[in-house]
């Protein structure tokens, strides 16, 4: 019910007129380090992101892209800031931020000696879901995702892309509102890849809030509604492809990115 009105709101209305689903207020991610000092992975990022919305974050290998994810998945603490998940606060409500997310990463675990079917029924029961909802679910998802083929197979013996889409399965099988996906078709093949592009295209037809990191410039310009550049920890530029374009006077996304991030490197 509450997929449907929000789609239903996303449809007619802009971004700006709905109220957010994600709010990251000055968020901020320390580490020290014996040798190296103080590391400010985060470094006091502020965006925000709306119902139906995706939003991709951009950044180099070490820029802050995972942290600034984890952060809002809670499975790490800020060192200062805040951000609010579906209307609750990460710091103090994280278990009812986690009951309203699904988060997938290319290191998420799997339980090897469950089959497949087996993994997503258990995170289910977990989610409190009774079994006929936990059979439907699992029925629409393993159609979605064409998994039904690989559904009693061990999840020890998956490839990359089987696991990946278990991975996805698991994360979802509570309707959770908000989807935060970190890189989530790096080192797929192109049909695996195909495949969670397009489920992250239903998530935002459906009226989910997906927040989502890549390398892969291409996948940013074929699916967020906005984009965020983060470079060593701060988040440089926050806005449509377009508009990034014209503050950047380029064209192609990875010379927005590169004007943005290393704008030295452009005029050599």
């Amino acid at each position: 019910m509450f997929l449907t009105l929000v789609l239903n709101l996303a449809g007619c209305a802009d971004f700006g007129t709905l109220s957010p689903m994600i709010v990251a207020e000055r968020l901020v991610k320390v580490y020290r380090d014996r040798k190296r000092g103080e590391i400010r992975a985060v470094d006091g990022v502020s965006f925000t992101v709306h119902a139906g919305e995706i939003f991709g974050l951009l950044g180099a290998n070490g820029a802050g892209k995972t942290t600034t994810l984890r952060l809002l998945g809670t499975l790490l603490q800020p060192t200062d800031g805040t951000a609010y998940v579906a209307g609750f606060d990460v710091r103090r409500e994280p278990e009812n931020v986690r009951a309203n997310i699904g988060f997938l990463s290319t290191t998420t675990a799997l339980y090897g000696r469950l089959t497949v079917r087996e993994m997503v029924e258990y995170f289910g029961r977990l989610h409190g879901l009774d079994e006929t909802t936990l059979r439907r679910r699992i029925e629409s998802i393993f159609t979605t995702l064409g998994m039904h083929e690989f559904a009693t197979a061990r999840c020890d013996k998956l490839s990359t892309g089987q696991k990946q889409r278990t991975s996805i399965a698991r994360s979802i099988i509570h309707e959770p509102t908000v989807m935060i996906f970190d890189e989530p078709t790096t080192g797929l093949d192109v049909m695996t890849s195909r495949t969670i592009v397009g489920f992250i295209r239903r998530c935002r037809e459906e009226g989910r809030t997906v927040v989502f990191s890549t390398h892969i410039m291409s996948e940013a310009e074929r699916l967020c509604d906005r984009i965020g550049i983060i470079h060593a920890g701060r988040l440089v530029a926050v806005g449509t492809l377009d508009e990034l374009r014209r503050q950047t006077g380029a064209t192609v996304l990875e010379e927005v990115f590169l004007r943005l991030v290393a704008p030295d490197a452009m005029e050599g």
